[in-house]
């Protein structure tokens, strides 16, 4: 299994920026598919985006198209996603997830590892 750890949450006001960085170690893969999904208090998780190990290509909910930008570091088994614009509807907790390059990129059940989270909060 994968292990990950999400940095890089806080509180900023609308039209500001943010990164996320997740670390990623022990059983990777570059077979592997990398996710972000949040989740707003009092709603379920939802898809984020997503990013392929292999050949980095991207996939982003239309909530955050043209606004997140999520990237790779292979050497570093890092990823990163990159908020601007934000939203406070984009308020959530943002979590990490890793998994199979199979199935679809937005399901939860195609992740099988999960970081802890971390917490973004947009004021208006």
């Amino acid at each position: 299994q994968v292990q990950l750890v999400e940095s890089g949450g806080g509180l900023v006001q609308a039209g500001d920026s943010l990164r996320l960085s997740c670390a990623a170690s022990g059983r990777t893969s570059r077979s592997y598919r990398m996710g972000w999904f949040r989740q707003a208090p009092g709603k379920e998780r939802e898809f984020v985006s997503a990013i392929r190990w292999s050949d980095g290509n991207s996939y982003y909910a239309d909530s955050v198209k043209g606004r997140f930008t999520f990237s790779r570091d292979n050497a570093k088994n890092t990823v990163y996603l990159q908020m601007n614009s934000l939203k406070p509807e984009d308020t959530a907790v943002y979590y990490c997830s890793a998994g199979r390059d199979i199935g679809l990129n937005y399901e939860i059940g195609s992740y099988d590892s999960w970081g802890q989270g971390t917490q973004v909060t947009v004021s208006s």
